[in-house]
């Protein structure tokens, strides 16, 4: 179905949950756990804040993310 997530969606959105103790923990777990480079999983990211389907997965990590990275584009 079109209104559902991928895994590697739902995995992205899972390891956006948890909390990172360090630089670099974040990208070796994204390198390691999804076997993807850090710049693709943040492309991927980027385009599911954007996707209805996962605020309706999981609405507080969605717009939590999503005033983060609205702030953002607003100091530039």
């Amino acid at each position: 179905m079109d209104d559902e997530l991928t895994r590697q969606e739902r995995d992205v959105l899972a390891l956006e949950r948890r909390g990172w103790a360090g630089p670099g923990a974040k990208e070796r777990a994204i390198r390691e756990e999804l076997g993807m480079a850090p710049v693709r999983y943040y492309q991927l990211l980027n385009a599911l804040l954007d996707a209805p389907r996962a605020l309706a997965h999981d609405p507080v990590t969605v717009n939590r993310l999503r005033r983060i990275r609205a702030a953002r584009r607003a100091e530039r």
